[in-house]
């Protein structure tokens, strides 16, 4: 490349792969594709990590390959950050503006800023750590449903949000693992939010939409509804529980099950679910002949268990009957062949799969439910670098204003 703009990496630390985006911004501000790396991921049970030195060598294989492929040395990265501590937590703050007596005045961007503060100061657990935090409406005196109060009149402002938090201990192995691979961390982001960012439309957030991010050990769930988000959560299963389910019923080792379960997930609706094909055995025993029949039987159980507790989550959030778009699912687990269409059924509720978009030069490989976080994480961290460094560009205070409101 003859002229390179400034760079922005995407870094998803999953419990199956570790993938590194390294994109470049153009003279207009968008992302263009540069690099992409990709490595099997070692050292994660459960979605959490288990042995840290295994994921750090996890990261420096995908970094070494993102780096060749875009030829600039990555330094640093925008995080996700998930997994089975994620819990969603709604807080209310409030400022007085002047006394009621004196019958208000303008609220200005600071008395925004103070309000969001004080929304935050919710005690939590000591282990508890706060990771993402958006407002949902305002309330200035007795007006409600208010997006952005600046410039209006009042005397009381208060303001409803919403906060992911995450184990403090979880989100710091993270950052130590990635610092020890020789990154530096510029934030880290909620998977979710991330793989909302590139695959949810903005009508969609409006109306009411779920976005389900099924990984390798769990799965990463986040609600919107009138364009913020109202809800967000974990479901302890994810796409290694079919893959191990699979292992377990068919005594096949564990890279071979994962063949089969993206077998199935590939099989054409014409294929003769009887019909028999070769199946590798543990150990020293013969292969053994396997059907997709075999395969539903062994596969289903775990979608329902899945589907239910998607459900109990949605129950527990009251957001079901918001959702007009539906659940929009992404992640490589996602992809698992006939889950979208029993979403929809058990759930009653519009079921689509997600794949990312917004970036230049994602080529044949990249737009795909599999990538969809950390395609995200790197469009959210150059957000997140263009609201913190001022640009002279005429139209830049309007961007940023309008990403901050989302924010």
């Amino acid at each position: 490349m003859s002229s390179k703009g400034p760079t922005i990496v995407g870094l998803d630390l999953g419990s199956a792969k570790t993938c590194v985006l390294v994109c470049e911004q153009t003279e207009d501000l968008k992302l263009r594709v540069a690099g992409f790396g990709c490595a099997e991921s070692k050292g994660w049970r459960r979605g959490s990590i288990a042995s840290l030195d295994s994921v750090v060598l996890s990261i420096k294989k995908a970094v070494e390959a993102a780096e060749d492929a875009a030829e600039r040395p990555v330094d640093n990265a925008y995080v996700g950050v998930g997994g089975p501590q994620i819990r969603g937590v709604d807080s209310r703050g409030a400022v007085m503006l002047v006394k009621p007596s004196q019958g208000g005045r303008q609220v200005t961007t600071e008395d925004r800023k103070r309000v969001f503060v004080a929304a935050q100061a919710v005690t939590l657990p000591a282990d508890r750590k706060v990771i993402y935090a958006q407002p949902q409406e305002y309330l200035l005196d007795s007006l409600d449903g208010i997006r952005d109060p600046v410039g209006m009149m009042g005397s009381r402002l208060e303001v409803s949000i919403h906060l992911v938090t995450t184990s403090a201990a979880a989100h710091d192995n993270v950052i130590t693992a990635v610092n020890r691979a020789g990154i530096v961390v510029n934030e880290t982001i909620y998977e979710a939010l991330a793989a909302a960012e590139v695959c949810l439309t903005q009508d969609e957030r409006e109306l009411g939409v779920g976005l389900v991010d099924v990984g390798g050990g769990n799965s990463n769930l986040i609600l919107y509804y009138e364009g913020t988000v109202r809800y967000s959560s974990s479901i302890p299963v994810g796409g290694d529980h079919f893959t191990n389910d699979i292992a377990i019923g068919l005594r096949t080792p564990i890279p071979e099950a994962e063949k089969l379960k993206l077998k199935w997930g590939a099989r054409g609706s014409s294929e003769d679910e009887n019909a028999p094909f070769e199946a590798a055995s543990v150990g020293e025993q013969p292969a053994r002949l396997v059907t997709y029949s075999m395969l539903r039987d062994i596969i289903e159980p775990r979608a329902h268990e899945f589907l239910d507790l998607l459900a109990q989550e949605l129950d527990h959030s009251g957001m079901r009957e918001r959702l007009r778009s539906g659940i929009v699912l992404v992640g490589g687990g996602g992809k698992l062949g006939g889950l979208a269409a029993l979403t929809e059924e058990r759930l009653h509720l519009p079921v689509r799969t997600g794949q990312p978009t917004g970036i230049e030069n994602l080529g044949a490989r990249l737009p795909d439910p599999t990538y969809a976080t950390v395609v995200g994480l790197a469009l959210r961290g150059q957000r997140l670098q263009l609201v913190r460094e001022p640009v002279r560009r005429g139209f830049w205070p309007r961007f940023a204003g309008a990403f901050r409101n989302r924010n």
